[in-house]
């Protein structure tokens, strides 16, 4: 069987700027549900028929900083077609980079933070070999391998 991540949710205090984020870094995005949940707060699904971001409303509790040591969710990846394109797109519509690009030779990969601060990466593989697209040693920092696992 072939694992892929089908959707990930996340609570925000601002649907539409969310929207507004994911739909411009990937423009083939589209509202694919909303409504409310039993708190009384809203909900969408933005994305393809593929793969989605769910987004609810967040009734309360401190903004989350990503990459800070605490428990929590540091960036969503998103494979796509042309990063230098999403970030264009990104860098237009005033939003921040959080990282700047990197040198690797398989891959691009660019990171920008939504209006609420949540991290973001969109990657583009220029390889098909998967031992050159996941070679993270190619990225300038230490990785430990034990029996074929990335540690």
């Amino acid at each position: 069987m072939t694992v892929r991540l089908e959707h990930a949710n996340l609570a925000v205090r601002d649907l539409d700027a969310g929207i507004r984020f994911l739909r411009t870094a990937i423009p083939e995005f589209r509202l694919r549900a909303a409504g409310e949940w039993d708190a009384g707060l809203r909900w969408v699904h933005v994305g393809n028929d593929d793969a989605y971001v769910a987004f609810v409303e967040a009734a309360a509790g401190e903004p989350w900083t990503p990459y800070t040591g605490r428990p929590g969710l540091n960036h969503l990846g998103f494979e796509v077609a042309d990063a230098a394109a999403v970030r264009a797109r990104l860098l237009a519509a005033g939003y921040a980079e959080s990282t700047v690009p990197n040198a690797h030779p398989y891959r691009t990969r660019v990171y920008f933070r939504d209006a609420e601060g949540n991290d973001w990466e969109f990657v583009e593989y220029r390889s098909t070999d998967p031992a050159q697209r996941n070679d993270a040693s190619l990225d300038g920092i230490a990785v430990a391998k034990e029996d074929g696992d990335a540690r």
